[in-house]
Protein backbone atom coordinates (compact mmCIF):
# COMPACT_ATOMS: atom_id res chain seq x y z
CA UNK A 1 0.00 0.00 0.00
CA UNK A 2 1.64 3.40 -1.39
CA UNK A 3 -2.02 5.79 -1.49
CA UNK A 4 -4.49 6.72 0.79
CA UNK A 5 -7.28 8.62 0.91
CA UNK A 6 -8.10 11.10 3.44
CA UNK A 7 -11.14 13.21 2.46
CA UNK A 8 -11.25 14.21 -1.03
CA UNK A 9 -7.34 13.73 -1.80
CA UNK A 10 -6.18 10.63 -2.52
CA UNK A 11 -2.08 10.93 -1.20
CA UNK A 12 1.01 8.96 0.15
CA UNK A 13 0.53 7.06 2.96
CA UNK A 14 3.26 8.76 4.46
CA UNK A 15 1.43 12.40 4.16
CA UNK A 16 -1.56 11.07 6.10
CA UNK A 17 -2.29 12.44 9.42
CA UNK A 18 -4.63 12.05 12.38
CA UNK A 19 -5.82 14.58 13.92
CA UNK A 20 -5.68 13.14 17.86
CA UNK A 21 -9.21 14.25 18.88
CA UNK A 22 -10.80 12.33 15.69
CA UNK A 23 -13.44 10.87 17.38
CA UNK A 24 -12.91 7.67 15.71
CA UNK A 25 -9.93 7.44 17.74
CA UNK A 26 -11.00 8.78 20.90
CA UNK A 27 -14.26 6.81 20.97
CA UNK A 28 -14.53 4.29 18.22
CA UNK A 29 -17.24 7.09 16.58
CA UNK A 30 -17.29 5.43 12.98
CA UNK A 31 -18.09 2.68 10.98
CA UNK A 32 -15.81 0.62 8.45
CA UNK A 33 -16.14 -1.95 5.50
CA UNK A 34 -13.63 -4.09 4.08
CA UNK A 35 -13.58 -4.79 0.42
CA UNK A 36 -12.22 -8.01 -1.30
CA UNK A 37 -10.32 -7.18 -4.81
CA UNK A 38 -9.87 -10.22 -7.02
CA UNK A 39 -7.46 -9.53 -10.37
CA UNK A 40 -8.59 -6.00 -9.76
CA UNK A 41 -11.99 -6.03 -9.25
CA UNK A 42 -14.20 -4.99 -6.53
CA UNK A 43 -16.11 -7.86 -5.30
CA UNK A 44 -19.64 -7.49 -4.32
CA UNK A 45 -18.82 -3.32 -3.94
CA UNK A 46 -22.38 -1.97 -4.30
CA UNK A 47 -23.38 -4.44 -1.19
CA UNK A 48 -20.38 -3.02 0.95
CA UNK A 49 -20.92 0.67 -0.12
CA UNK A 50 -24.96 -0.11 0.62
CA UNK A 51 -24.08 -1.56 4.45
CA UNK A 52 -21.50 1.26 4.84
CA UNK A 53 -23.92 3.59 4.16
CA UNK A 54 -26.79 1.70 6.41
CA UNK A 55 -23.93 1.29 9.80
CA UNK A 56 -23.31 5.61 8.90
CA UNK A 57 -27.12 6.08 9.15
CA UNK A 58 -27.71 3.91 12.34
CA UNK A 59 -25.08 5.97 14.41
CA UNK A 60 -26.25 9.40 12.48
CA UNK A 61 -22.81 10.32 10.41
CA UNK A 62 -23.58 11.75 7.11
CA UNK A 63 -21.17 10.72 4.54
CA UNK A 64 -20.17 13.30 2.28
CA UNK A 65 -19.98 11.78 -1.24
CA UNK A 66 -23.01 10.05 -3.16
CA UNK A 67 -22.60 6.77 -3.27
CA UNK A 68 -21.39 6.61 -7.28
CA UNK A 69 -19.03 8.66 -5.99
CA UNK A 70 -17.45 6.65 -3.21
CA UNK A 71 -17.56 3.84 -5.66
CA UNK A 72 -15.45 6.02 -8.09
CA UNK A 73 -12.82 6.62 -5.38
CA UNK A 74 -12.26 3.50 -4.39
CA UNK A 75 -12.23 2.34 -7.86
CA UNK A 76 -9.33 5.07 -8.35
CA UNK A 77 -7.67 4.03 -4.91
CA UNK A 78 -6.84 0.35 -6.24
CA UNK A 79 -5.78 1.55 -9.96
CA UNK A 80 -3.20 3.98 -7.85
CA UNK A 81 -2.09 0.90 -5.96
CA UNK A 82 -2.18 -1.29 -8.92
CA UNK A 83 -4.06 -4.26 -6.60
CA UNK A 84 -4.59 -7.23 -7.99
CA UNK A 85 -5.49 -9.01 -5.35
CA UNK A 86 -5.94 -8.03 -1.36
CA UNK A 87 -8.25 -5.86 0.33
CA UNK A 88 -10.01 -2.25 0.42
CA UNK A 89 -10.02 -0.98 4.27
CA UNK A 90 -12.17 1.76 4.77
CA UNK A 91 -13.79 3.93 7.33
CA UNK A 92 -15.66 6.82 8.31
CA UNK A 93 -15.38 8.96 11.93
CA UNK A 94 -18.04 11.52 12.92
CA UNK A 95 -15.07 13.84 12.62
CA UNK A 96 -12.60 16.20 14.81
CA UNK A 97 -14.06 17.77 17.56
CA UNK A 98 -12.89 18.60 21.50
CA UNK A 99 -13.40 15.84 23.46
CA UNK A 100 -17.29 15.39 24.52
CA UNK A 101 -19.49 12.26 24.86
CA UNK A 102 -22.28 13.56 23.22
CA UNK A 103 -22.33 14.81 19.21
CA UNK A 104 -20.30 17.95 18.46
CA UNK A 105 -22.65 20.36 16.08
CA UNK A 106 -19.86 21.25 13.90
CA UNK A 107 -17.85 17.96 13.39
CA UNK A 108 -17.00 17.70 9.77
CA UNK A 109 -16.83 13.42 9.16
CA UNK A 110 -13.80 11.99 8.17
CA UNK A 111 -12.67 9.32 5.33
CA UNK A 112 -9.87 7.56 4.53
CA UNK A 113 -9.25 4.44 2.86
CA UNK A 114 -6.75 2.10 1.74
CA UNK A 115 -5.60 -1.29 0.52
CA UNK A 116 -3.31 -4.05 1.61
CA UNK A 117 -2.17 -7.27 -0.77
CA UNK A 118 -3.56 -10.44 0.74
CA UNK A 119 -3.55 -13.96 -1.18
CA UNK A 120 -6.89 -16.44 -0.83
CA UNK A 121 -6.25 -18.30 2.33
CA UNK A 122 -6.08 -21.81 -0.37
CA UNK A 123 -4.61 -24.10 2.29
CA UNK A 124 -7.02 -23.00 4.43
CA UNK A 125 -9.69 -24.10 2.00
CA UNK A 126 -8.47 -27.35 1.47
CA UNK A 127 -7.60 -28.56 5.08
CA UNK A 128 -9.83 -26.25 7.39
CA UNK A 129 -9.27 -24.53 10.47
CA UNK A 130 -9.42 -25.00 14.30
CA UNK A 131 -12.24 -22.68 16.49
CA UNK A 132 -12.14 -22.08 20.16
CA UNK A 133 -15.45 -21.29 21.54
CA UNK A 134 -15.81 -18.07 23.50
CA UNK A 135 -18.09 -16.05 25.44
CA UNK A 136 -19.84 -13.17 23.29
CA UNK A 137 -18.82 -10.26 25.24
CA UNK A 138 -19.97 -7.51 22.55
CA UNK A 139 -22.82 -4.52 22.90
CA UNK A 140 -26.37 -5.59 21.42
CA UNK A 141 -25.64 -3.86 18.39
CA UNK A 142 -23.44 -5.96 16.19
CA UNK A 143 -25.49 -5.51 12.73
CA UNK A 144 -23.56 -1.98 12.90
CA UNK A 145 -20.28 -2.33 11.61
CA UNK A 146 -18.74 0.02 13.96
CA UNK A 147 -14.82 0.84 15.30
CA UNK A 148 -15.90 -0.88 18.41
CA UNK A 149 -14.09 -4.26 18.50
CA UNK A 150 -12.69 -4.86 21.65
CA UNK A 151 -15.16 -7.21 21.90
CA UNK A 152 -13.75 -9.05 18.84
CA UNK A 153 -10.06 -8.80 19.94
CA UNK A 154 -10.17 -10.08 23.04
CA UNK A 155 -11.55 -12.96 21.19
CA UNK A 156 -9.29 -13.20 18.44
CA UNK A 157 -6.40 -13.01 21.03
CA UNK A 158 -8.43 -16.08 22.94
CA UNK A 159 -8.33 -18.09 20.03
CA UNK A 160 -4.36 -16.72 18.44
CA UNK A 161 -3.07 -18.24 22.42
CA UNK A 162 -5.13 -21.45 21.95
CA UNK A 163 -3.55 -22.15 18.60
CA UNK A 164 -6.46 -21.74 16.69
CA UNK A 165 -7.53 -19.75 13.88
CA UNK A 166 -10.99 -18.20 14.68
CA UNK A 167 -13.08 -17.37 17.49
CA UNK A 168 -16.58 -18.78 17.61
CA UNK A 169 -19.29 -16.71 19.60
CA UNK A 170 -22.22 -17.29 22.03
CA UNK A 171 -24.37 -15.26 24.15
CA UNK A 172 -24.49 -18.03 27.01
CA UNK A 173 -25.71 -20.84 25.09
CA UNK A 174 -26.72 -19.54 22.13
CA UNK A 175 -24.13 -19.36 18.85
CA UNK A 176 -24.22 -15.96 17.34
CA UNK A 177 -21.05 -15.65 15.21
CA UNK A 178 -17.04 -15.71 14.57
CA UNK A 179 -15.26 -13.19 15.97
CA UNK A 180 -14.53 -11.93 12.37
CA UNK A 181 -16.87 -14.15 10.52
CA UNK A 182 -20.28 -15.76 10.55
CA UNK A 183 -20.93 -19.22 11.32
CA UNK A 184 -22.77 -22.21 9.75
CA UNK A 185 -23.40 -25.52 10.69
CA UNK A 186 -24.63 -28.22 8.49
CA UNK A 187 -26.49 -31.10 9.06
CA UNK A 188 -28.05 -34.09 7.24
CA UNK A 189 -27.41 -31.79 3.84
CA UNK A 190 -29.04 -28.44 5.68
CA UNK A 191 -27.33 -25.42 6.65
CA UNK A 192 -27.81 -23.79 9.75
CA UNK A 193 -27.04 -20.33 10.62
CA UNK A 194 -27.96 -17.01 12.97
CA UNK A 195 -30.60 -14.93 11.90
CA UNK A 196 -29.36 -11.22 10.44
CA UNK A 197 -30.89 -9.90 13.98
CA UNK A 198 -28.96 -6.94 15.86
CA UNK A 199 -26.83 -9.82 17.67
CA UNK A 200 -24.86 -10.72 14.55
CA UNK A 201 -23.08 -8.87 10.96
CA UNK A 202 -25.26 -9.47 8.07
CA UNK A 203 -22.07 -10.33 6.25
CA UNK A 204 -21.45 -9.56 2.63
CA UNK A 205 -19.84 -12.77 1.49
CA UNK A 206 -22.87 -14.81 4.03
CA UNK A 207 -25.66 -12.96 1.30
CA UNK A 208 -23.52 -14.48 -1.11
CA UNK A 209 -23.39 -18.18 0.19
CA UNK A 210 -26.94 -17.83 1.21
CA UNK A 211 -27.65 -16.78 -2.51
CA UNK A 212 -25.21 -19.87 -3.79
CA UNK A 213 -27.27 -22.39 -1.46
CA UNK A 214 -30.58 -21.28 -2.61
CA UNK A 215 -29.42 -22.13 -6.36
CA UNK A 216 -27.51 -25.26 -5.70
CA UNK A 217 -30.98 -26.61 -3.65
CA UNK A 218 -29.92 -26.57 -0.15
CA UNK A 219 -31.70 -25.39 2.22
CA UNK A 220 -30.96 -22.71 4.84
CA UNK A 221 -32.23 -22.45 8.08
CA UNK A 222 -31.71 -19.28 9.89
CA UNK A 223 -32.37 -19.62 13.45
CA UNK A 224 -30.21 -20.02 16.36
CA UNK A 225 -27.76 -22.62 17.83
CA UNK A 226 -27.08 -23.95 20.44
CA UNK A 227 -23.66 -24.87 21.80
CA UNK A 228 -23.92 -28.13 22.00
CA UNK A 229 -26.10 -28.32 18.33
CA UNK A 230 -23.32 -26.66 16.85
CA UNK A 231 -20.70 -29.31 18.09
CA UNK A 232 -23.39 -32.22 17.06
CA UNK A 233 -23.00 -30.90 13.27
CA UNK A 234 -21.73 -33.54 10.19
CA UNK A 235 -19.97 -30.02 9.01
CA UNK A 236 -19.13 -26.86 9.83
CA UNK A 237 -17.90 -23.72 8.36
CA UNK A 238 -17.11 -19.85 8.10
CA UNK A 239 -17.11 -17.21 6.04
CA UNK A 240 -15.57 -13.91 5.40
CA UNK A 241 -14.29 -11.20 3.01
CA UNK A 242 -11.28 -12.67 3.80
CA UNK A 243 -11.98 -16.23 4.35
CA UNK A 244 -14.45 -16.94 1.83
CA UNK A 245 -16.26 -20.52 2.65
CA UNK A 246 -13.46 -22.03 4.72
CA UNK A 247 -14.47 -25.26 6.89
CA UNK A 248 -13.68 -25.28 10.47
CA UNK A 249 -12.54 -29.22 11.67
CA UNK A 250 -11.97 -28.86 15.11
CA UNK A 251 -13.62 -26.80 17.82
CA UNK A 252 -12.38 -27.37 21.30
CA UNK A 253 -11.75 -30.75 21.73
CA UNK A 254 -14.89 -32.03 19.48
CA UNK A 255 -13.22 -32.93 15.94
CA UNK A 256 -15.72 -31.89 12.91
CA UNK A 257 -16.21 -34.51 10.48
CA UNK A 258 -13.22 -36.47 10.74
CA UNK A 259 -11.03 -33.53 10.97
CA UNK A 260 -11.57 -32.87 7.14
CA UNK A 261 -13.93 -30.39 5.11
CA UNK A 262 -17.04 -32.05 4.71
CA UNK A 263 -19.01 -32.40 0.51
CA UNK A 264 -21.11 -29.58 1.42
CA UNK A 265 -18.88 -27.39 2.10
CA UNK A 266 -16.97 -28.18 -0.90
CA UNK A 267 -19.86 -27.50 -2.59
CA UNK A 268 -20.56 -24.21 -1.15
CA UNK A 269 -16.70 -23.31 -2.05
CA UNK A 270 -17.20 -24.06 -5.59
CA UNK A 271 -20.27 -22.50 -5.99
CA UNK A 272 -18.99 -19.08 -4.10
CA UNK A 273 -15.89 -19.48 -6.19
CA UNK A 274 -18.10 -19.79 -9.31
CA UNK A 275 -19.50 -16.29 -8.43
CA UNK A 276 -15.66 -14.62 -7.58
CA UNK A 277 -14.62 -15.72 -11.35
CA UNK A 278 -17.76 -14.40 -12.55
CA UNK A 279 -16.94 -10.75 -11.10
CA UNK A 280 -13.64 -11.01 -12.69
CA UNK A 281 -14.93 -11.63 -16.13
CA UNK A 282 -17.81 -9.16 -16.08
Amino acid sequence: MTHIWVNNRLMNRNEATIDPEDRGYQFGDGVYEVVKVYDGNLFEMTAHIDRFYRSADELRIVIPYTKDVLHKMVYDLVEADQLETGHVYMQITRGVAERQHYFPENATAVFTAYTQVSERPIEQFENGISALLYEDIRWLRCDIKSLNLLGAVLAKQAAHEANCDEAILHRGNIVTEGSSSNVYGIKDGKVYTHPANNLILNGITRQVVLRCAEEEGIEVIEEAMTVEALLAMDEVFFTSTGAEVSPIVKINDTVIQNGKPGPWTRKLQQAFNAKVQQSITI
